[in-house]
């Protein structure tokens, strides 16, 4: 058992000394996730507060970008706004990854290109399409089926490093209704081939949205010309080049780029 954030500072420390010999992740060894994934390295553990506060704390010594952080299970889990992140073993995948953008990479559009990127990458795993929905969230037939979560450290004006968060649901948690799940014959080393590499490539590119990636987001909106009461009241018209939420009142569109989109069905 991890007591505290300095304990698992330590053990990832030794980790990357070591070239991320110890641990294990669902039985998967530093060398077998790498290879699986690509990543240049990988800090496994069973249980710790949250895989993002232990991705910043081995950025700021010095992790590679690709730098990969697994755990079974976090203590303390988090999605966007502070909301908790049920994150029990063996129940999902939770892992921060460590990435160091490029100049005319636009860290605002990552959380986009991200959920991008991982919708197509399950939908082999899902038991149906995956759709999107703005900002961060991955739903399978209405109910919430991943997250992603971006925390940047910025140093003159640019970022330093991006922690690019991501919890994928295998199982239904038992207490959480809305939740959905990957099919029951899936295992964790697919899911981690196939959505690893994705989301590295997503990390990488540059520029506003372009028009294939409008489309591709406008075929999986969960919430396009549904109504909203947040960010703001209206009709969700999809998104823009920005990566703005596009809300319809009025006869007027409006773009929001912050904010919780809250559907009028409550989801």
């Amino acid at each position: 058992m991890l007591a505290d954030s300095e304990r698992q500072l330590a053990a990832s420390s030794e980790q990357l000394t070591a070239g991320g010999a110890a641990g294990r992740y669902y039985g998967l060894s530093q060398t077998e996730v790498t290879a699986l994934t690509g990543a240049p390295r990988a800090l496994l553990f069973e249980e710790l507060s949250s895989t993002m506060d232990v991705a910043h704390q081995a950025a700021a010594k010095g992790a590679p970008s690709g730098t990969l952080v697994l755990a079974e299970r976090q203590l303390s889990g988090r999605g966007r706004g502070g909301r908790a992140w049920v994150s029990d073993a063996p129940s999902g995948i939770w892992l921060t990854l460590i990435e160091r953008p490029w100049e005319g990479v636009p860290v605002e559009l990552m959380s986009i290109r991200a959920g991008l990127a991982l919708a197509p990458a399950l939908d082999r795993f899902a038991r149906a399409s995956v759709g999107l929905k703005w900002p961060n969230d991955l739903y399978v037939q209405g109910r919430k089926l991943a997250g992603i979560l971006l925390e940047a450290r910025w140093r003159d004006a640019r970022p330093e490093w991006v922690a690019l968060g991501v919890g994928i649901n295998l199982a239904l948690p038992a207490d959480i209704d809305d939740a959905a799940g990957l099919r029951e014959d899936v295992t964790v080393s697919e899911v981690l081939a196939g959505i690893v590499p994705a989301l590295r490539r997503a990390a990488t590119r540059r520029g506003p949205l372009s028009a294939e990636e409008l489309e591709a987001f406008a075929r999986r909106d969960v919430a396009a010309g549904n109504r909203c009461s947040e960010p703001a009241a209206g009709i969700v018209r999809g998104i823009n080049e920005r990566g703005e939420l596009l809300v319809e009142a009025g006869g007027e569109v409006s773009a929001h780029r912050s904010g919780s989109l809250v559907l009028e069905a409550g989801r």
